[in-house]
């Protein structure tokens, strides 16, 4: 937990503190001053509203009462706040970098084309890959077993199955080892490019060649939707002043084909798992304020690396626990809604403390009698009632913020 979690419970902190010490000094120099005037009566009476006046209950009130309505609006808004320090540091972002699939696309890819080297059919490269794939998990995986189904085609039994994030899956098929991956599969075959000459190198498609016994047979070209909601969350982060940064282990031209559509900042690009924290981390050392988005296994390391984890929360155990933040629903501009909390909340954090650590400048001396020489003293009734009013007012400037709209579908967002 960095230092900025404590922000404003060490604000709270250091008011009560110099409270304590000022009502104390007021109290005493109060007791002593009107004592040595020949007024004792006086003095205990001047003494205890003093006191009276000093009660910190609404200092007591300033923070808590502002945490538990925001807790309260976010769950409303279907977010939930993990960890308070989260929603303080949120306040702070600058930079808000969100995994692609799933977040700011629909996870759902689809298969656009088929391609074949002279010698095999389209048939036979979609029958191959999707062999191999039956037994994954991965979204482009579905997507290929789902194409070979609708095109009716009678996908073989295979065996020995294994995957490498980021690189692709192997399995024996018909006798023969079958392997589909990106370019990082087929430049450690060293298989070479057949396809090199295919308009779809720039056409901004994710991109999976099949390979039978390390010769590339053909390729699969598919695409993932972009969510809708997507570009409204990022021009509402730029409105806010924050930049918008995108990871993803695919290839540069599909990252950039989803970032153009969006107006994104920053595309991490062809990024392996492990390496996602190691990104963020590079993003920090740079001066960014990082907030992460994501919802798979290897978001985790990543969410906690960044100075907010905010987990999709449709996504895995591993990566909610991961984030102090999480995210009922999969609409990215939920992001925008926990940032308007966060500012707004500090506001009400601020203009409480403010005002019951602030009006006791004004009060306690009123209620010392410094204006008795000129006829005016402070009944100790009086100091109990605005005491009481600082309370109501911390109270009802925090009650404010249940007029905050936070709903991602709100207008103007």
């Amino acid at each position: 937990m960095c230092s900025s979690d404590l922000v404003a419970p060490l604000l709270a902190d250091r008011a009560a503190a110099w409270l304590f010490w000022f009502a104390l000094g007021a109290a005493a120099i109060t007791g002593i001053t009107w004592t040595m005037l020949g007024q004792p009566d006086q003095a205990v009476v001047r003494v205890i509203t003093v006191l009276v006046i000093a009660c910190p209950h609404a200092l007591g009130l300033a923070i808590p009462l502002v945490v538990a309505i925001s807790t309260e609006r976010a769950a409303r808004a279907g977010v939930l706040i993990k960890e308070r320090g989260a929603l303080e540091r949120m306040r702070t972002i600058t930079t808000v970098v969100f995994d692609k699939t799933g977040t700011l696309t629909k996870g759902q890819p689809a298969l656009a084309l088929v391609e074949a080297v002279s010698g095999h059919t389209e048939a036979d490269v979609l029958t191959l890959a999707a062999a191999a794939e039956a037994d994954s998990e991965h979204p482009l995986a579905r997507a290929i077993v789902r194409a070979a189904q609708d095109r009716g085609l009678q996908v073989p039994a295979a065996s020995g199955f294994t995957s490498q994030p980021a690189l692709g899956v192997s399995a024996r098929v018909d006798g023969a080892e079958v392997r589909v991956g990106g370019p990082r599969l087929r430049d450690e075959a060293r298989a070479g490019d057949p396809l090199s000459g295919s308009e779809t190198h720039n056409a901004g498609l994710t991109r999976l060649y099949v390979l039978r016994d390390d010769r590339v047979i053909g390729a699969l070209s598919l695409a993932d939707e972009v969510r809708p909601e997507s570009a409204h969350a990022v021009a509402a982060l730029h409105r806010l002043g924050v930049r918008v940064a995108m990871i993803t282990g695919d290839t540069q031209s599909v990252a950039d084909r989803v970032a153009a559509q969006l107006d994104i900042d920053t595309v991490l690009a062809e990024v392996r798992p492990e390496e996602k924290a190691a990104r963020v981390a590079r993003l920090q050392a740079a001066g960014e304020r990082v907030a992460m988005v994501g919802d798979g296994v290897n978001d985790a390391p990543a969410l906690a690396q960044a100075d907010v984890g905010l987990a999709i929360g449709a996504g895995t155990d591993v990566a909610i626990a991961s984030a102090g933040v999480i995210l009922a629903g999969d609409d990215p501009r939920a992001v925008v809604s926990v940032i308007e909390l966060s500012r707004a909340s500090y506001r009400k954090m601020l203009q409480n403390l403010w005002w019951a650590a602030g009006y006791n400048l004004v009060s306690v001396p009123l209620a010392a009698g410094v204006l008795a020489p000129i006829g005016i003293t402070l009944p100790m009734e009086v100091g109990a009632i605005l005491m009481s009013v600082s309370t109501v007012v911390v109270a009802l400037n925090a009650q404010l913020l249940r007029r905050l709209d936070l709903r991602p579908d709100r207008p103007g967002v």
